[in-house]
């Protein structure tokens, strides 16, 4: 059955900038307090998520660590360039692991294009010891899908290569009424760094198709959420919820924007964490400052 998301949108609705959250904050200070999120039910999953996440240095993705640690996920996403700027084991070891790395055992990662500059994204799967780009899981009542959207080097994003066959077969045999899926690089983005990512467009086609409610991205280094669309990015009642969080440190800063596309809602610059609370018939979501401020709230359906 296609979900009907219904969005509850509240905080900013334009650009805004934020502060960054960076600095020489030491990854051992005390996790961040956070208030809960009031309208979640009994039951409920909490998921975070963030991508672009670790320089070179820990405190570059310390703030963001901080903050997951006081929300106390029962799972933690990661959307790609978790560790930049090669993704190589040592450099995971040397950074990633010592903020990160605190959670690790609730982490359910995804690469990023920079983990791929390591052949075979090889540190990413010997850090999180993997043996795939992609995987399902569930939290509560809802079916997760972690996917690669580096296509041109992990064997393809479309029609007969090995990870749309894979998703189309496990979408096809699923029982679960509430979709969320990730990866790094999204099919939709107003940002002008990396923008809209087309080749990913087959993984949407069969995400749509089966009445998924919730898209995760990264790789632009700021935060964007959609009204919900179809894959052609149509405004849809039934569409897919697509939020980009490249916020998680990176030491870069942030990538600006262009021109408002079509369907943006919201559009942030500056560290934070998407918090996500999952039940059986719906989902809130609201992103976060270092700090524990809220900036940007959402809700809908599955």
């Amino acid at each position: 059955m296609r979900a009907r998301a219904i969005l509850v949108i509240g905080m900013a609705g334009s650009l805004a900038a934020g502060c960054a959250g960076t600095g020489p904050s030491a990854p051992h200070r005390a996790a961040t307090s956070v208030a809960p999120m009031a309208q979640a039910p009994a039951g409920a999953r909490t998921v975070t998520a963030a991508g672009d996440i670790c320089a070179s240095r820990p405190d570059s993705c310390a703030p963001t660590a901080r903050l997951i640690r006081g929300i106390g996920p029962d799972v933690a996403l990661t959307l790609g360039d978790n560790q930049y700027s090669d993704g190589a084991l040592a450099r995971y070891l040397s950074s990633y692991d010592h903020a990160w790395g605190r959670f690790k055992d609730i982490t359910s990662p995804v690469a990023g294009n920079h983990e791929w500059k390591t052949p075979n994204a090889q540190g990413y799967l010997d850090y999180f010891h993997l043996s795939t780009y992609w995987y399902s899981f569930r939290v509560g009542a809802w079916r997760l899908y972690a996917l690669d959207g580096t296509c041109g080097l992990d064997g393809g994003c479309g029609e007969g290569d090995p990870q749309y066959e894979w998703l189309k077969s496990k979408l096809a045999a699923r029982s679960d009424r509430c979709i969320l899926a990730y990866w790094h690089q999204p099919r939709f983005s107003s940002g002008t760094t990396h923008g809209s990512a087309t080749n990913v467009g087959p993984l949407w086609d069969l995400l749509h198709g089966a009445g998924a409610d919730l898209i995760l991205n990264g790789h632009e280094h700021n935060y964007e959420r959609f009204a919900p669309q179809d894959p052609e990015g149509h405004a849809a009642s039934d569409g897919i919820v697509e939020i980009v969080a490249g916020t998680g440190g990176n030491g870069d800063g942030s990538y600006p924007f262009g021109e408002p596309i079509a369907n943006s809602e919201v559009r942030l610059n500056g560290l934070g964490a998407v918090e996500l609370q999952l039940w059986g018939h719906g989902w809130a979501e609201r992103f976060l400052r270092p700090s524990g401020r809220v900036v940007d709230r959402a809700s809908g359906g599955c």
